[in-house]
């Protein structure tokens, strides 16, 4: 065995049904394989549905929740504070998992956990508290109905202490909605596909972890050479002061400028005000502070305060440039205060606020058009930038109220109600869309369209390469790229590290894969590493697959083929449906898999041991 350290081998079993917790023993052999984070998540969700005849409802007890940092989660080097949430998904039905961000999962590995799992629903509203060795689950009935902050405090308040890390769901897991997120250090969240719902289907308020456990690291020596390295890499690179001043909302100004701004729900792809919502107007009047993860230098978490008008008062941690791209120009809101008001509701309610601004750009658009009445919207007008009818309906959404009781079922039940919304609502597979427009990018359909998790921009985000170098790919290049990015992206999360240093900087995967021989001991190369990432995209298309998916599900929302942007420099531009199907033949092909996209028998036998 090759793996010396890094892990403390310990999988760590909730039956909130029985109220019981068991520590097993990790295999040193499942170790070497899954890594951790998503690695570790995949494959035990995979072995629950062959428990279970693949067949489980995404909000029953019987639903694996899997919580999992990764080996470097919590080590000295650059952005090492992730940790993965992973279960079937309720948005879509299909194989899911989120990434969070902060402190929780470095806790987590500082109780000695390695895996958390969690099956059953507790009889009431109840917390799992991890202290170091000892687990208990604490009814908290009492939690009912508060936000995720406010729960936070209040269970501080009961243990006696802050110096615990609380992962919450907000009213918005409570009441199962499809995209309701987990939230902790007050706005970081696992945002996508609907982790905050499975808690809430499971009594689940809140995961609390207080650990006192070092992390087990190899050659300390090596580790610390090769991180000051990166971090000295990052500092020097010309973008670094500008991620630190504004973040992701850099992003706003070069997705308007390049055609891809998210604007009147993908109506159009360039906003005429964005100058109004972007970070430099951000850091110029609301920016009072920054915030990171543990060890990143990036410091990308904005701290803003709306100081004057109608939101005074308002404070979030954000918005990044999602958030601000979903709830402002896709609403048709010029006004960064009110984004920034809704962020903050958002995370209090915790929901995602990709699906929020989607589900409800999309139920603007369809009001315009005909497709909803006056009554579906309970009386209440909706229009573009009418904040507070906006703010309203995030509110009915979160407490499933009205019609925010269908549009809480994402997409999917949106469609079922309302059949024409199909050609307005952008999903693929249930999950609403990333704020990047795909209709200039091929390359970003194909990788929207085969996202394990449905249309998320973290599972390959090929668009600015396709736009800045590759208008002149080949099929071949194009097909690559997507593949290579569905290659590395996983194994970020399998290791417990950010993505951005990578993305946005430049810095050199090979560095990650020395910090994992330095963590671990074990003297695997990149290629290796990229090779155990990729079995884990073919084990997520396999679950998927056992649970009725196939290539008529790798597909583009109606407006990619069909409405073209309006103005800007794509104006004009759709994707072809007989280029894309070439291309994703061309995929399958690369991939291994058969034309339904379909991965073959002896894929599958890799992962039944």
């Amino acid at each position: 065995m090759s793996i010396k350290s890094g892990y403390f081998k310990q999988h760590l079993q909730i039956d909130l049904t029985k109220g019981t917790a068991e520590r097993r023993t990790t295999a040193d052999a499942f170790i070497e394989k899954y890594i951790g984070g998503r690695g570790f998540g995949a494959k035990l969700v995979w072995d629950n549905l062959r428990e279970h005849d693949f067949n489980i409802d995404p909000l029953s007890p019987e639903n694996l929740l899997v919580v999992a940092p990764g080996p470097l989660t919590g080590v000295y080097l650059p952005s090492s504070g992730k940790n993965s949430f992973v279960s079937i998904s309720p948005a879509t039905g299909l194989y899911g998992d989120s990434s969070m961000g902060g402190g929780f999962g470095i806790e987590l590995r500082q109780t000695g956990t390695d895996i958390l799992s969690v099956t059953g629903k507790a009889p009431e509203l109840s917390v799992l508290f991890i202290d170091n060795g000892e687990t208990t689950i604490i009814p908290m009935p009492e939690l009912k109905g508060k936000s995720c902050l406010e729960a936070e405090g209040m269970i501080k308040e009961r243990l006696g202490t802050h110096a615990v890390r609380v992962a919450t769901i907000g009213i918005g897991g409570e009441n199962m909605v499809r995209f309701a997120c987990v939230n902790t250090d007050w706005s970081r969240n696992a945002g996508r596909t609907g982790m905050g719902a499975i808690m809430g289907a499971k009594n689940l308020k809140a995961i609390v972890v207080r650990g006192h456990m070092d992390l087990p690291v190899y050659d300390v020596a090596g580790l610390m050479a090769e991180a000051e390295q990166a971090f000295k890499y990052m500092e020097e690179h010309k973008y670094f002061k500008l991620w630190q001043q504004e973040g992701l909302m850099n992003v706003i100004d070069y997705a308007n400028e390049k055609g891809i701004l998210p604007t009147y729900n993908f109506k159009d792809s360039v906003f005429a005000r964005h100058d109004q919502i972007n970070g430099t107007t951000m850091v110029n009047r609301y920016k009072i502070g920054d915030s990171a993860c543990f060890s990143c230098p990036m410091c990308c978490g904005n701290i803003c305060l709306v100081k004057s008008g109608k939101y005074t008062g308002t404070v979030v941690e954000g918005p990044e440039y999602e958030t601000c791209a979903m709830l402002g120009p896709n609403l048709g809101i010029d006004n960064f205060a009110a984004i920034l008001s809704a962020a903050r509701l958002c995370d209090e309610l915790g929901i995602d606020t990709i699906s929020t601004g989607s589900i409800v750009g999309a139920t603007i658009e369809g009001y315009e058009k005909g497709i909803l009445s006056l009554s579906d919207l309970d009386g209440r007008e909706i229009a573009w930038g009418d904040e507070d009818a906006i703010l309203e309906l995030i509110q009915k959404i979160a407490h499933r109220q009205g019609i925010g009781d269908i549009l809480a079922d994402g997409s999917h039940r949106i469609i079922e109600n309302w059949p024409e919304m199909d050609k307005i609502i952008l999903q693929v597979k249930g999950l609403e869309q990333s704020a990047y427009d795909s209709r200039a990018s091929i390359s970003m359909g194909l990788a929207y369209a085969t996202s394990d998790i449905g249309a998320h921009h973290t599972r390959a985000w090929t668009i600015a390469k396709e736009m800045e170098e590759g208008q002149n790919w080949t099929n071949d290049e194009k097909v690559d790229t997507v593949i290579y990015h569905q290659k590395v992206r996983p194994l970020f999360d399998m290791l417990g590290v950010c993505r951005l240093p990578w993305i946005e900087l430049g810095l050199s995967e090979r560095h990650y894969a020395n910090f994992y021989k330095y963590v671990t001991g074990n003297e695997t190369s990149l290629e290796e590493l990229l090779g155990l990432s990729n079995d884990i995209y073919d084990l997520t298309r396999l679950i998927n697959a056992r649970l009725g998916m196939s290539r008529k599900d790798d597909t583009l929302p109606y407006k990619v083929w069909a409405n073209p942007p309006l103005t800007g420099p794509n104006a004009g531009k759709v994707i072809g449906r007989e280029d894309f199907q070439q291309l994703l033949s061309l995929y399958y092909q690369k991939r291994g898999w058969d034309e339904n996209g379909i991965p073959p028998a002896e894929v599958e036998k890799k992962f039944s041991e």
